[in-house]
């Protein structure tokens, strides 16, 4: 019999007892999960698992026959603290959340370690999606080169709403807040975050570093409008908002980014609240992983998962990556990018484009406004580029600026 504790009785970790409470695992384990305490501040004296609930962590922590603590509360405090003390006293720590590992990942691995315990956190990235576990064992023989994905459902729902049914990123929001896609406060997923903490995990594990996810260039949704949604769709293309990393001389190269992909690009088909993630092997080429990467079973599933891992197999095959990875942010790595400018004067506008980007695809707009997109050229060149183009323009009527691969 393996007990097993759970911090926080979210859509998370009510899931997880659920999922443990209605299955044996015996097969598949070895032996019996059991969940014998559960954390909150909250009362739930309705519940089916009241006698279970404790607001003392202090007793799950002393409780010598919990070797499990599964870690649902989300955020840094008081999550950090309670896995580092599970961790040092001897037991493993399964947990969802992303922004604890992006953050101290590398340390909380280092002292599972020490302590003969095991750190999961399958979960922390795509919800249901296996992607953690294979990048660590399944393709371990591999040097993993790039990553590319879709990494939030929220936010892949809004964009499909915008594309498929012609809402609003307003009406499409609120869309998916009614749906319970989106939280009440939805600016981790709108602005691009919690893509940001996923692919600065997926950087870490595949490149061996841990990178300050803090420190990642992250842009969101907000700014895409139904006018910037028409201009892709006449080039062919979709939005998406795609986390990014590459390994690069010296570092790592990531962002966070709406993008413009051709329709024939794996990601581009990917829809609602699914997600996909892309990843180039040296050995295997590209590898890809899609499903639902997020909602309360998914998600719980993984942790389970982590769960009968760890009474399998102890420490065998647990992620581990170190402290000091670098970020790269000038890189000679190109792109066409796509400019959406208010016209009083359209005749100027355009003359001021060709003068700073050269030769550019024009792209069929009205009286008021021109669309383009420019040449192949380095994140540091467009951004001087715009710089260039908005004293000739006025800064005021840039509209619209999204990346393009076509």
């Amino acid at each position: 019999m393996t007990y097993v504790a759970v911090l926080g009785f979210g859509t998370v970790g009510s899931g997880v007892v659920e999922i443990i409470n209605n299955n044996s695992f015996i097969n598949k384990a070895g032996g019996e999960l059991t969940v014998k305490a559960i954390l909150d501040i909250r009362d739930f004296t309705d519940s089916p698992y009241a006698q279970l609930f404790t607001k003392d962590f202090d007793a799950i922590l002393n409780d010598k026959e919990i070797s499990i603590v599964v870690e649902t509360i989300g955020g840094i405090n008081p999550a950090y603290e309670y896995t580092l003390k599970a961790l040092k006293s001897g037991k493993s720590v399964v947990t969802s959340n992303k922004e604890l590992v992006a953050t101290y990942g590398a340390e909380l691995m280092r002292v599972a370690r020490e302590n003969n315990a095991v750190y999961l956190f399958e979960a922390s990235v795509g919800g249901g999606i296996p992607i953690i576990r294979p990048l660590n064992n399944c393709l371990a023989a591999n040097d993993i080169e790039e990553i590319m994905g879709i990494l939030n459902g929220t936010t892949n729902y809004i964009l499909t709403q915008m594309i498929k049914n012609g809402v609003s990123f307003e009406k499409a929001l609120s869309d998916a807040q009614e749906k319970g896609y989106a939280e009440r406060n939805p600016e981790a997923d709108i602005e691009g975050h919690d893509t940001c903490r996923k692919i600065a995990i997926l950087s870490a594990l595949s490149y061996g570093k841990q990178i300050d996810s803090n420190l990642i260039p992250t842009e969101g949704i907000t700014k895409i409008t139904l006018e910037d949604v028409a201009y892709a769709q006449s080039m062919d293309c979709a939005i998406k908002l795609i986390g990014y990393s590459k390994k690069v001389n010296g570092g790592v190269y990531a962002r966070v980014s709406p993008m413009m992909l051709s329709k024939d690009h794996p990601l581009a088909g990917v829809e609602d609240v699914f997600n996909a993630i892309l990843v180039k092997g040296s050995a295997t080429g590209d590898v890809m992983f899609y499903g639902k990467g997020a909602g309360k079973m998914p998600t719980a599933s993984a942790v389970v998962a982590d769960c009968i891992d760890i009474v399998k197999h102890k420490s065998l095959g647990a992620p581990f990556w170190e402290d000091g990875g670098e970020l790269v942010f000038d890189i000679d790595f190109e792109d066409n990018f796509y400019l959406r400018v208010a016209a009083g004067d359209k005749q100027r506008c355009e003359s001021a484009a060709q003068a700073v980007f050269g030769k550019v695809r024009w792209l069929d707009s009205n009286e008021k406004e021109v669309a383009f997109v420019t040449g192949k050229m380095t994140d540091k060149a467009f951004k001087e580029g715009v710089e260039k183009f908005e004293t000739l323009v006025g800064s005021e009527n840039i509209l619209g600026k999204i990346r393009v691969l076509i």
